[in-house]
């Protein structure tokens, strides 16, 4: 039996009119809605839109290189078996940096600074000295020392094969960010933004740019998007965009054996240059011939013709052409909207974060992938001039995929840390198996105190770079 107050309320709820159900394209947004507000959301958006471009990458990998694959070795496994072993390796540095702490990624980052100069002024040096010791014309010959040599962007150890440019991205996103984390609020001086920051990364950029252009254009829009979540002000920009015009025509115009860089820039502003595209470095028509073949759903996976040794580096810097003219403008779409999905979760993350180091940390490895994505997309499409770059996750290169999948495993171990998601997972911890074979269980959120709101904030998150009232040695050791 009800007593009358029940019975009361029961009516007057029944009375209520329930809200009509979503339809149309309103019903659409308001799925979509409660399906980011729930706490786990930046997490498997990341894991899914990392996990397709990869799988997109093998894909396409094993589609271009295929057809010659079979003509030289009489199997079309090769590469993408090659590629694959890449793609696990890349799954365990994947692994490996989601269960590292904050501590660890800031006790290596001068560790991983030094190994960065190291390597690339070794690789510079070494050019150097084949391009010197070789005749005008003439093809230069790399210097070996022992296993170990040099040539162009790559370093052979043995039958291994590493791009030292690679190292350098991920080492100036944890050191720039350790160090910006340290100085806190003096960022806004500009002595305390040129010692050493700026020095160091200048010279990292100059090392990187000598040999790669485009690592080293990507250097900066990864650098400036850390100063960007840091807070820094905006004549800083105006300042690095001066010093960056300057380095990079001079690293256009006075290395003689690096001519083919201003012809890259001409062949840009006139195609007409290089109209049949024969000389191997420009493959900027044969690009837009593949795109144009594609038309809106392409001819089919694996019935390309410019990857038939017609369009070179096909596999690696030009692969996006391949994309549209086997998969078209839908195919296209997808990898774009998959990059705008890595681009919207990892900006999510950096803005949900309360950690400092993981809030700037997240900041920069995103900005490095969609600005990579940008340059190479837009040098396939004739936006921009070619530089080489390769596409995020989807191009051929070990190196590349190996320190990519490892920067994205940093960027999922920022998504656990958010305050809902950490919550939600000590509230239903996984069994102890699944955190021993995956990854530990994120530290749960500080308290917050009423005095947290008084320090400059970033302008990519609104939060402190350093807490009210701490050090910033303080704060490293409090991180975990």
């Amino acid at each position: 039996m009800r007593g009358d107050g029940e019975q009361d309320t029961v009516a007057a709820a029944a009375s209520v009119p329930a809200a009509p159900p979503g339809n149309g394209i309103l019903g659409w947004f308001d799925a979509l809605r409660g399906l980011l507000d729930r706490p786990l959301a930046s997490y498997y958006l990341l894991l899914s839109s990392v996990g397709l471009l990869v799988f997109i990458g093998l894909t396409m990998v094993f589609s271009v290189t295929g057809i010659e694959s079979v003509a030289d070795n009489g199997s079309p496994f090769g590469p993408v078996f090659k590629q694959t072993i890449f793609a696990v390796v890349g799954l365990v540095a994947f692994w490996v940096c989601q269960r590292l702490p904050v501590r660890t990624f800031r006790a290596i980052a001068v560790p991983l600074l030094i190994a960065a100069f190291v390597l690339m002024g070794f690789v510079d040096l070494m050019g150097w000295l084949a391009a010197s010791r070789t005749p005008p014309g003439a093809e230069v010959n790399p210097i070996h020392l022992g296993p170990i040599w040099a040539e162009d962007l790559w370093l052979h150890l043995g039958g291994v094969q590493v791009q030292p440019a690679e190292l350098a991205k991920v080492a100036l996103v944890v050191w720039g960010a350790d160090l910006l984390v340290r100085k806190g609020r003096m960022i806004l001086s500009w002595r305390e933004l040129f010692l050493p920051l700026l020095p160091v990364t200048v010279v990292l950029l100059l090392l990187v740019g000598y040999n790669d252009l485009g690592s080293m254009i990507c250097l900066v829009v990864l650098f400036t998007g850390l100063l960007w979540a840091a807070g820094a002000r905006l004549p800083v920009f105006g300042w690095l965009g001066g010093l960056v015009v300057a380095g990079v025509l001079a690293l256009i115009l006075l290395p003689a054996e690096k001519d083919y860089r201003l012809a890259r820039i001409k062949v840009f502003f006139d195609p007409s240059i290089d109209a049949d595209a024969t000389a191997g470095r420009y493959q900027y028509l044969r690009g837009l011939w593949a795109i144009g073949n594609g038309g809106w759903f392409g001819v089919g996976l694996g019935e390309s013709q410019l990857k038939w040794g017609r369009l070179p580096n096909a596999h690696n810097d030009f692969i996006f052409a391949i994309v549209a003219e086997e998969l078209g403008v839908v195919g296209c779409l997808v990898v774009l909207v998959l990059f705008g999905m890595l681009t919207y979760t990892g900006l999510r993350i950096a803005r949900r974060v309360e950690d400092p180091f993981r809030r700037l940390v997240a900041a920069a490895i995103t900005i490095w992938f969609v600005g990579q994505a940008i340059i190479n997309i837009g040098g396939v499409v004739g936006l921009m001039p070619i530089t080489g770059l390769p596409l995020p996750f989807i191009s051929d290169g070990g190196s590349a995929l190996v320190v990519a999948l490892g920067a994205a495993g940093m960027l999922s171990s920022a998504a656990r840390a958010e305050p809902d998601c950490a919550r939600a997972m000590h509230a239903r911890p996984p069994r102890k198996w699944v955190r021993l074979l995956w990854a530990p269980l994120p530290p749960l959120p500080r308290a917050r105190s009423e005095s947290d709101g008084d320090v400059p904030s970033t302008r990519a998150t609104g939060r402190p770079l350093v807490p009210n009232g701490s050090s910033p040695g303080r704060t490293r050791g409090r991180s975990s």
